[in-house]
């Protein structure tokens, strides 16, 4: 492994545990983290098209996996991307391609981006971070496996609200202190 994807993985892997599980932004990831059911893939192309051709593959890999070996796959694209609304534009082409692999239904892509922000807020309101990554990330998810986890969670459908209050609470200020974002240079 090259200097460029162990340091992608290690920062993503580092946001996953100190924010997604630290902050129990996502109640479900901690099972599949600590049985080690986590692909994580990292690309350094910043061409759209092999991305997109690299999330087919990743997307009929994870269709044919064995769920108890690979639950879920985080692909992580740090050159892809770099502006949000780019990124945004392209997972109506991500969500093309789970269509066309007729794999609407059985999984899901949800998505994560360093400069993420939500529609009516302001790029440095913190409710961002509910879905901000070291890195432009495509999550991988089973249908079948959000299924099991909302009807284990009696609360699922407050998860975000939840999650905005911990954020609101935590403020800019603590977000910063987790130390979750990129080491690599994002593109401009």
């Amino acid at each position: 492994m090259d200097t460029f994807e162990s340091t992608a993985l290690d920062d993503t892997r580092h946001w996953l545990n100190r924010a997604v599980i630290g902050l129990n932004l996502c109640p479900f990831a901690k099972g599949v983290v600590a049985k080690g059911q986590v692909r994580f893939v990292v690309t350094a192309t910043n061409d759209p098209a092999a991305l997109l051709a690299l999330l087919r593959d990743e997307l009929t890999f994870l269709a044919g996996s064995d769920p108890l070996e690979v639950e879920t796959t985080l692909l992580i694209a740090p050159n892809a991307l770099p502006e949000f609304l780019d990124f945004n534009d392209f997972l109506g082409d991500c969500e093309a391609a789970l269509t066309a692999l007729d794999l609407d239904g059985v999984l899901q892509i949800a998505d994560f981006h360093p400069r993420y922000q939500f529609g009516g807020t302001r790029p440095e309101d913190v409710e961002n971070h509910t879905n901000t990554a070291p890195y432009p990330t495509l999550h991988l998810l089973r249908e079948s496996s959000i299924d099991r986890a909302v009807e284990s969670e009696p609360d699922a459908e407050v998860i975000y609200t939840r999650n905005i209050a911990t954020l609101h609470a935590l403020g800019a200020t603590g977000w910063d202190a987790l130390q979750v974002g990129p080491r690599l240079p994002l593109p401009m």
